[in-house]
């Protein structure tokens, strides 16, 4: 019989100084989503929960992806708050059994309140609690994120900053669809050491903030580029992060693949940025395939290199592209390949 409790409550001080309960429940995940939140009429604050929630089980060292768990909120805060996100995310882990604090204040009648938490974060994925927008305890045992009292997840067990058993890293793609805005946009991913194998390497890998389609596209991919890898596979928890999401087709992939190896210790680092565009059909070979638009991402591509920029794009476009792209890339300090496989760069 399990001994995790089948639901778990946290509470949080809004900016009007009411106070939010978050519940945390659990049950069988079947095919459904591992974590599913709701605000009462903000839908957007419910995806924000998500993906705080998501983001914050990087540094766990464990993983089960058996249980779905599902937080809502009794209340909703102004869409500019994020103190509550600190309760989400202790509510997360309580129903889980992850966190199990210290016994919490009593009302006068004697029954234990629900912990009280407020806190806030750019860097959930490090473990990293940035602050909280309160100066003072609204009662005994207010948890208060940031430094002095809660800095890090990890100290809520008296352990040391996860953040350093974290690897990050980035690499860009040309987002082009023909406007004045078209731009290079960032893919960053961010990888944390298993203790044991996950049994599913894609759901050990989360996407906060895309919609159900991106993300089963980059657990593939991902998946299919670490078996190429041999040994790559069950290691890791991944979060993956993109500045921009409103964007089709697979041009980002190659991008992906490369942030995930160059986080992984796999690929070689550049003086500047990875700059690449490519998709595969077959990455558990590791293929890199053509992809549309290869005139115009040139041209987007030399307007935003730098310095120390790595170039690398598929090598069916080599012919139509010609010397003079990569003579364009040596003049402003960059360089180029065209590649048809990775592991080989």
């Amino acid at each position: 019989m399990s001994r995790l409790p089948p639901s778990a409550q946290v509470r949080t001080v809004l900016a009007d100084g009411s106070i939010a309960t978050l519940t945390a429940s659990r049950r069988p995940r079947g095919n459904r989503a591992d974590v599913k939140c709701s605000v009462p009429g903000a839908p957007g604050l419910a995806e924000r929960m998500q993906a705080a929630v998501r983001a914050a089980r990087l540094t766990e060292s464990t993983f089960d992806s058996r249980d779905q768990v599902v937080i809502s909120m009794d209340r909703a805060p102004t869409p500019t708050e994020r103190d509550w996100e600190l309760a989400a995310v202790l509510a997360d882990r309580l129903v889980r059994g992850v966190f199990a604090p210290a016994a919490a204040a009593s009302s006068g009648a004697g029954a234990r309140k629900p912990l009280l938490a407020n806190g806030w974060s750019d860097h959930w994925h490090l473990g990293r609690v940035d602050g909280c927008a309160r100066t003072e305890a609204a009662e005994p045992g207010h948890l208060l994120g940031g430094s002095p009292i809660l800095p890090h997840l990890g100290a809520l067990h008296g352990q040391p900053d996860r953040a350093a058993a974290v690897s990050s890293a980035r690499a860009w793609f040309p987002l082009w669809s023909g406007r004045v805005d078209d731009t290079l946009a960032w893919v960053e991913i961010s990888v944390h050491p298993l203790q044991a194998p996950a049994a599913d390497e894609e759901e050990s890998i989360t996407v906060p903030n895309a919609d159900a389609a991106l993300t089963l596209a980059v657990r593939r991919t991902l998946a299919a580029a670490r078996h190429f890898d041999g040994r790559a596979l069950g290691r890791w928890r991944t979060v993956v992060r993109f500045s921009e999401t409103r964007f089709q087709g697979p041009s980002y992939e190659l991008a992906l693949v490369l942030a995930d190896r160059l986080a992984r210790g796999r690929e070689f680092p550049a003086r500047g940025r990875i700059v690449a565009s490519g998709c595969s059909q077959a990455w558990h070979v590791g293929r890199v395939d053509t992809v549309d638009g290869c005139a115009p991402k040139a041209t987007l591509i030399l307007k935003e290199a730098a310095k120390g920029d790595r170039i690398l794009v598929p090598k069916d476009w080599e012919d139509a592209l010609g010397p003079d792209f990569q003579h364009a890339l040596r003049e402003l300090g960059a360089g180029a390949a065209f590649v048809e496989r990775i592991g080989m760069i």
